[in-house]
């Protein structure tokens, strides 16, 4: 299996290359490299713990910038109360975001729902392990910020919360 230097060493050298996808397969295991067709992020997939996996993810991401739009007076004031709020409930591992615990189950929080620092917000899926999310704080959610079987970085903040 190859050690993550040679993984990032891939990374680099597929990112700098005219090939949007490549995979190698050695002793059971495979890593399998893709680019990104809007921007030079390429990512990577295969069975490793999940600090390699938040280190593989900030070495192979960029991050875009975004121009500023001008704001009009009469949409000021929803901006303002769009961004108004006191925590973030932040990611704790790499994964997928689901947000409801089965496909037909209804959502666990959507905007507006109150919430205990025990509730389950949503669930990370990382290697096949479902990990339940907890708010961590006790308010209201006044923001989702990922979507339902998105990816998710560590640290990625997936809600806002006002106390």
């Amino acid at each position: 299996m190859l050690n993550i230097n040679e993984i990032k060493e891939l990374i680099q050298l597929i990112d700098q290359s005219s090939i949007d996808e490549f995979t190698y397969e050695s002793a059971g295991a495979t890593v399998s490299l893709k680019k990104n067709n809007h921007s030079n992020n390429t990512v990577a997939s295969l069975p490793v713990s999940y600090e390699q996996q938040a280190e593989i993810a900030s070495k192979a991401t960029k991050p875009v910038v975004e121009e500023e739009q001008p704001v009009k007076a009469e949409e000021a004031e929803a901006v303002v109360s769009e961004v108004a709020y006191d925590y973030e409930i932040v990611s704790p591992m790499v994964g997928t975001f689901y947000s409801k615990p089965s496909p037909e189950s209804d959502v666990y929080v959507t905007v507006g729902s109150k919430v205990n620092a025990d509730t389950v917000v949503c669930i990370v899926e990382a290697m096949k392990l479902f990990n339940e999310i907890e708010a961590e704080a006790a308010g209201e959610i006044v923001e989702v910020l990922v979507q339902d079987g998105e990816l998710v970085e560590y640290g990625q903040p997936l809600f806002r919360v006002k106390k």
